[in-house]
């Protein structure tokens, strides 16, 4: 069986952002090899995870999808590929932010200062 990679056109997308700028960073290499792993294989972190594990004003990258679990009092930038509807209202309600990872390359292309969580 050939394996085909993932069908999400929004994720191959990404994908190939990120392969460039995988090449000279060892930051975007390892979201860029995160993402290309099976989506069961993806990572998934709860907003209680996201309040345990960052501090107040980081910036949080998920390789994967942030789900609504616990509570958030933190105020922190999350990025991440995917996020609950739920977990989004969660952090805009601690007045942290959620960015897409498209969104985090523009603001931050070096990767500098951001915890990876997952």
């Amino acid at each position: 069986m050939i394996r085909s990679g993932p069908t999400n056109f929004q994720l191959q997308q990404l994908l190939l952002e990120l392969e460039n700028k995988a090449m000279g960073n060892k930051f975007w290499k390892r979201v860029w090899l995160d993402l290309k792993k099976p989506s069961r294989q993806r990572r998934a972190v709860n907003v209680y995870k996201i309040n345990k594990y960052a501090k107040d004003g980081e910036t949080v990258l998920v390789p994967g999808k942030v789900l609504s679990v616990g509570e958030i009092s933190k105020k922190v930038q999350v990025a991440a590929f995917d996020f609950s509807s739920e977990a989004r209202q969660k952090i805009e309600q601690a007045e942290g932010k959620t960015l897409t990872i498209p969104e985090l390359i523009q603001q931050n292309p070096d990767g500098k200062n951001v915890r990876i969580l997952g």
